[in-house]
């Protein structure tokens, strides 16, 4: 059965490089996307494809 979801947003406040912002804008503009939109995909993106630390050796070791 068909079910309308709705995500749920918070509104937090952040500071960016203003080249970085500039990007973002002309992305957003190209891809008809909002920014907003184009800001969580991006966040998403690099979350889901974060490297993990190496692990260390359980023997306290390292090199």
């Amino acid at each position: 059965m068909f079910r309308v979801e709705k995500q749920e947003y918070v509104n937090k406040t952040f500071r960016l490089p203003l080249e970085l912002v500039q990007t973002l804008e002309q992305v957003a503009q190209k891809e008809k996307v909002s920014m907003n939109q184009l800001v969580v995909q991006c966040c998403n993106y690099a979350l889901q494809n974060l490297e993990e630390p190496e692990k260390k050796e359980k023997n306290g070791g390292g090199a």
